[in-house]
């Protein structure tokens, strides 16, 4: 008989001073190690058996991590630490970044998200990950530290399948980092739980748009969806399609006909991949039409 109220296993808590020490005792110890931040994720799966590892290396204090910063010509770089109210609450993400602030708000509780971490959502690259969509719509870009140094990485490029990134032995996401997001820019995010609060999402849309005169249309949209694939999903063709020609309801349709066509969701416990399928195209459509009345008004 399954046990009802799990614990968690046994572990060995490690502290490190640096990136340096952090990335080293990783290296040492190759499927035995995880680095955490808030553990909000890893935490849960190891309790639920789904993550056997002997140590966690805590990096949150890590000097350097837990910083927002903000350029008006270079833009926005978050370190791997900050929180997610945090996020919520800085004022220059709350004015040129909004997007990004209705995401993190839809993350499980407000005293989650005192631990929480955009890049623990990230890390866990889950295909739910709440805020993984607006990260990637406004060209999120990571900074890696990794025992021969540091590099970056699109977050395009990040994702390779359920729980499974780029990450190499021994490297650490250190911040991630936005442009400045075009004039005119407006977002969406709607999210499709079982509950208001506090559950994964069924299904996750990310509507980002701005003016683009090099387009017919003269809006550029682009499209993210959750929980429907095995990774993040951008749906290019609805780009193309509300780019080639006027915005016309008809349009609209097509275009949400495209994201529920796009995507290739699974039966499980929280919904039937043919429901999931069809709300990508209703709540596609809902974030279109609510992103143009904005625009038209």
């Amino acid at each position: 008989m399954n046990n009802a109220h799990p614990a968690l296993p046994e572990f060995d808590y490690v502290k490190p001073f640096s990136l340096a020490e952090a990335s080293k005792f990783l290296v040492d110890h190759p499927g035995e190690a995880r680095p955490f931040l808030g553990g909000t994720d890893c935490f849960v799966r190891m309790r639920d058996g789904l993550m056997p590892v002997k140590y966690m290396v805590d990096i949150k204090a890590i000097e350097g991590l837990n910083s927002i910063e903000f350029n008006p010509q270079k833009g926005l770089s978050i370190g791997a630490a900050v929180s997610m109210n945090r996020v919520i609450a800085h004022p220059d993400i709350q004015k040129h970044y909004p997007l990004l602030a209705r995401a993190a708000c839809t993350v499980a509780s407000y005293q989650l998200r005192t631990r929480a971490t955009i890049i623990g959502n990230i890390c866990n690259a889950s295909p739910a990950g709440d805020t993984i969509g607006t990260c990637l719509l406004l060209g999120g870009v990571l900074t890696i530290h990794g025992p021969n140094g540091t590099r970056q990485e699109s977050l395009e490029k990040f994702f390779l399948g359920p729980g499974k990134t780029t990450l190499g032995t021994g490297e650490i996401v250190t911040r991630i980092n936005f442009p400045i997001p075009p004039a005119g820019a407006l977002g969406k995010y709607i999210k499709l739980g079982r509950n208001t609060l506090s559950d994964l999402s069924i299904v996750g849309i990310t509507i980002f748009a701005y003016p683009d005169e090099s387009l017919p249309s003269g809006l550029r949209f682009k499209l993210a969806l959750a929980s429907v694939a095995p990774v993040p999903l951008v749906v290019t063709k609805v780009e193309q399609i509300l780019g080639e020609k006027a915005i016309t309801s008809e349009r609209i349709n097509d275009a949400a006909q495209a994201a529920m066509d796009a995507c290739s969701p699974i039966d499980d416990v929280r919904s039937s991949a043919k429901y999931r399928k069809f709300m990508v195209r209703n709540l596609t459509r809902d974030a279109i039409n609510a992103i143009w009345d904005e625009i038209s008004k």
